[in-house]
């Protein structure tokens, strides 16, 4: 392999990568952006997410590739049952974890998000046991040497995947009256009560929204490495908090751009250092961002509050 084909090939592993952490920052940054708290049980949500993307598979006894309307059919059904549990999940962590809390310090609403992290790890290891789960390779093995650059049908349906939720979620945010709702809500939920506007609801959907775009993440994330653990949304949701603050926390575009940053970083990393360092290298990042570019690539967007 050249190294021009070195580093295309690290270059489409980061951005599959990428693709999932971006999806994990858009629950981060949705919900500082609102109430600007961060969320470090969000993690746990893309894990339980995976889990109960693969209790659909095992629940229907599939074990082998599938192929055509099946397979897109299969991948929406366990997409839906993983967005619908995860969502209530967010629903409830934020009715009776945070809401209570919004109007204390902002350190107690921290501890309480840590300990709803450590709840999630250990209840999914009692109910799945602590060793990995194996997720059944769903998508066929087909690949395309383009350039000498490997590219695979479950790396083309991460892309596309990532792409249209992530475009979704800008629209949503942007054009819709909902979004109009959520943006106001950072500006002065004080004034959106005055004027009718149900802030307690924005806050909640927001939550089941970036909830839902979690278990997605978890969801591709079981395909792509085809095992996952309790301790897996640990480690991926600091990443993924890692590319939140990367783009600039509550900055939607930010966290889109943070992920696949991030995950380039990471894949070239693995591929010119060493595998085993991976995880360092986000790590690396976060620390440098914070000395030298503390509001992120596409810098904050967090409404001063009257």
């Amino acid at each position: 392999m050249t190294p021009l084909q070195l580093f295309l090939q690290q270059l489409a592993n980061g951005l599959t990568i990428g693709a999932i952490y971006a999806l994990i920052a858009l629950g981060y940054t949705m919900v500082y952006g609102v109430i600007q708290l961060i969320n470090f049980a969000h993690g746990e949500v893309f894990m339980v997410g995976a889990y109960l993307a693969l209790s659909v598979l095992l629940l229907l006894g599939i074990s082998q590739p599938l192929t055509g309307p099946v397979l897109i059919g299969l991948l929406l059904l366990c997409a839906a049952a993983a967005m619908a549990g995860c969502g209530l999940l967010g629903w409830g962590m934020e009715r009776l974890a945070y809401r209570p809390l919004r109007q204390a310090q902002r350190l107690t609403a921290l501890i309480t998000a840590i300990g709803m992290s450590f709840f999630l790890q250990n209840a999914v290891m009692l109910l799945y046991g602590a060793t990995d789960r194996r997720f059944p390779a769903l998508i066929p093995a087909l690949r395309w040497d383009v350039a000498g650059v490997t590219i695979t049908w479950l790396q083309l349906a991460i892309w596309a995947g990532s792409a249209v939720l992530m475009v979704g979620v800008q629209a949503l945010v942007m054009r819709t009256t909902l979004g109009r709702a959520m943006r106001a809500t950072a500006q002065d939920p004080q004034a959106c009560r005055l004027l009718g506007i149900p802030v307690d609801r924005v806050i909640a959907v927001t939550f089941v929204i970036g909830s839902a775009l979690a278990a997605v993440g978890g969801m591709l994330f079981g395909l792509y490495y085809n095992t996952v653990n309790f301790h897996d949304g640990y480690l991926t949701g600091l990443k993924a908090f890692t590319a939140a603050v990367l783009g600039g926390i509550g900055n939607i575009p930010g966290a889109m751009l943070g992920g696949l940053v991030l995950g380039v970083l990471e894949g070239l990393g693995a591929g010119y250092l060493s595998a085993q360092w991976k995880n360092v290298f986000a790590f690396v990042v976060l620390v440098g961002l914070l000395l030298f570019k503390p509001t992120g690539l596409l810098g904050e967007r967090v409404a001063d509050r009257a």
